[in-house]
C-alpha cells in the first residue's frame, strides 16, 4: 500500500498507520495524507519532522484491498497547497462527499497529525505572553513502562463518553504532565464521529489537586507486594514479563488506569495475555480478566466477581447476593446491564 501511494503521489506525506476497514462485505485500506511545507512565514518548525513548519491533513486515500484501485479524496478544502495539486493533476482528486457513506463512517482522526498538534500545544496552551516567554507552565508528554523499558506514552484510540456528552464516541486521547513532574495536568481528545470530526477538546485538572500520572501509576504497580511477587515468580520460571501500554481512561469526573500483562516464554516469541491491572483512586487490582479487576477495585464481593465471570461466559446462574444488589428483573437484563457498563468503562 505504501509503495503504491509513494509511486502515485510522491508530493504527499503519508501517515505511518494505514488501517484496514470492512465496508459492504469488502476490505479497503484507508490512509491519511498530508501536505507539508518548510516555507510558511513566522511558523515554528516541528522538531519530530525537521524542516516542516506547515502541515495539513488534506487528503483521505482509499485503496481497494483486492485489486488495488486508489481513490484520493480532499478532506480539507481550505488548504491552498491541495487546491494547486487539484488543478495540476486534474481528475486525480475527488471531493470527500463522493466517498461512499459506508467508508466515511470509518474515517478517524490521524495519529501523526494529532501527535504534532499535541507537541506544539505543550507550550502554546499558554495564552499569557509573560508566562509563555518565561516558560512558566510548560507541559510534557508522560512516560510509561513498556515491556521492561521506559518510553514516551503513545496516543491511543478509545470508544468512550466524553464529559457532558450524551453517548459514547470514537476519540483519540493524549495525556499531559507538567514539565519535570509526574502528576497529570490535562488530557487532549480528538473527535472522529459525524459532525464532530476534527474537533479537539482539552480538559485541565486543578493544579491544587493531585491527579496520578502514568509514571506514578507504574510506580504504584511496582510497589504493590502481591503484584511484584507474582512478577518476580513469573520472571524466574523461564518466561519474561511484558508490560503492555498503560491506558488512562476518563469516566465522568474520574480516571481509570488499565494495563495488560503478557508472558513471553524463551522458546516462543508469541506473548500471552495473563493478567489485567486496574487502578482507580487508591485501589489497585491484578486479575485474569478486565471484569474481575474492575469488580475488585470497585469493592464487589468475591461472589459478585464470580457472577461477573459467569455472565461473561453466558451462564445465567446468579447468586442471591448479586440478585439483591440489582434492580434487573432477570438474568438476561443483568447480563445486558453488565455488558453495557463494562463497554462504557
Amino acid at each position: 500500500v505504501r509503495e503504491r501511494l509513494n509511486t502515485l503521489a510522491p508530493f504527499l506525506y503519508f501517515d505511518k498507520d494505514p488501517y484496514l476497514v470492512l465496508s459492504e462485505g469488502r476490505l479497503f485500506w484507508i490512509v491519511d495524507a498530508y501536505t507539508v511545507s518548510d516555507r510558511y512565514p513566522y511558523s515554528e518548525p516541528v522538531q519530530t519532522r525537521p524542516g516542516y513548519n506547515y502541515i495539513r491533513n488534506s487528503v483521505k486515500i482509499v485503496v481497494d484491498a483486492y485489486h488495488g484501485e486508489v481513490n484520493f479524496y480532499i478532506s480539507d478544502k481550505e488548504d491552498p497547497i491541495i487546491k494547486v495539486y487539484e488543478k495540476v493533476f486534474e481528475g486525480v482528486f475527488q471531493p470527500l462527499e463522493e466517498m461512499p457513506a459506508s467508508l466515511q463512517e470509518h474515517l478517524r482522526y490521524p495519529v501523526d497529525f494529532f501527535d504534532i498538534q499535541a507537541r506544539m500545544y505543550q507550550s502554546y496552551h499558554m495564552t499569557n505572553s509573560t508566562v509563555f516567554y518565561n516558560k512558566e507552565d510548560m507541559w510534557e508528554l508522560p512516560r510509561e513502562k513498556y515491556d521492561s523499558d521506559e518510553q514516551i506514552m503513545q496516543s491511543y484510540y478509545l470508544i468512550m463518553k466524553l464529559p457532558e456528552s450524551d453517548e459514547a464516541e470514537f476519540v483519540l486521547l493524549r495525556p499531559f504532565v507538567p514539565t519535570g513532574k509526574d502528576n497529570m495536568i490535562s488530557w487532549l481528545a480528538a473527535r472522529s464521529d459525524g459532525d464532530n470530526y476534527g474537533r479537539l477538546i482539552l480538559y485541565q485538572f486543578p493544579k491544587q489537586k493531585l491527579i496520578y500520572g502514568p509514571r506514578q501509576i507504574e510506580a504504584r504497580i511496582d510497589q504493590d507486594t502481591e503484584i511484584s511477587q507474582q512478577l518476580t515468580l513469573w520472571s524466574q520460571s523461564g518466561s519474561r514479563v511484558v508490560r503492555g501500554n498503560l491506558l488512562v481512561i476518563p469516566i465522568d469526573e474520574s480516571l481509570i488506569y488499565v494495563e495488560p500483562l503478557y508472558l513471553k516464554s524463551e522458546s516462543s516469541q508469541l506473548p500471552e495475555l495473563k493478567r489485567v491491572i486496574v487502578s482507580y483512586n487508591n485501589n489497585i487490582a491484578m486479575k485474569e480478566t478486565l471484569a474481575e479487576s474492575l469488580a475488585t477495585v470497585f469493592g464487589a464481593s468475591d461472589k459478585i466477581q464470580e457472577d461477573l465471570k459467569l455472565l461473561s461466559e453466558g451462564t445465567p446462574e446468579l447468586s442471591n447476593e448479586a440478585s439483591n444488589q440489582t434492580t434487573a428483573q432477570s438474568w438476561q437484563e443483568l447480563a445486558q446491564t453488565a455488558v453495557q457498563v463494562l463497554s462504557e468503562a
